[in-house]
C-alpha cells in the first residue's frame, strides 16, 4: 500500500516539473554494432488566440497580423507590432467594439478586425478559474 501511494506521489511531483505542452521526439543514433534510443520532452509553444478571445485584464503577445498588407500597415503604425505586449480593456455594450492597451495607448478595435490578431497568452496572475 505505501509502495503505491509513493509511487503516485512520485508522479504527481514528476508531472508539476513538466512544462505545459510537449512533444516527445525520438532520437536514433549509432553504427553497425550500437543503437542508442534516447526520448526527450521538447516544450511547444503556447497555442496562439486572436485579440476577441482575450477576457478583460488579460495580457498577451503580438504573434503576427492576418489581414491585407495595407490595413496590417495601419495597425502597426498604431502600434500593435509583432512581439507588442497587448492587454484587453472594456468594451462597448454588445462587446463591439473594444479597447486593446498596446504601447502605452488606448486603441479601440473591432471584432472583425481583432481575430485577424493572432497572440500568445501571457501569464496575467489572474487567479485560475474554477470548473
Amino acid at each position: 500500500m505505501a509502495r503505491k501511494k509513493s509511487r503516485k506521489k512520485a508522479a504527481a511531483l514528476d508531472n508539476n516539473f513538466r512544462p505545459a505542452h510537449t512533444e516527445t521526439m525520438l532520437q536514433l543514433s549509432g553504427n553497425n554494432s550500437q543503437i542508442e534510443i534516447s526520448l526527450a520532452a521538447v516544450p511547444l509553444p503556447a497555442p496562439l488566440k486572436t485579440l476577441v478571445d482575450l477576457e478583460k485584464g488579460d495580457a498577451a503577445i503580438l504573434d503576427h497580423i492576418e489581414l491585407p498588407a495595407e490595413d496590417a500597415r495601419r495597425l502597426m503604425e498604431l502600434g500593435f507590432l509583432p512581439g507588442s505586449r497587448i492587454t484587453a480593456g472594456f468594451s462597448a455594450p454588445g462587446g463591439d467594439p473594444r479597447v486593446f492597451q498596446v504601447d502605452g495607448s488606448e486603441i479601440a478595435l473591432r471584432r472583425v478586425t481583432a481575430r485577424h490578431l493572432k497572440v500568445r497568452l501571457e501569464n496575467s496572475g489572474k487567479a485560475p478559474k474554477k470548473p
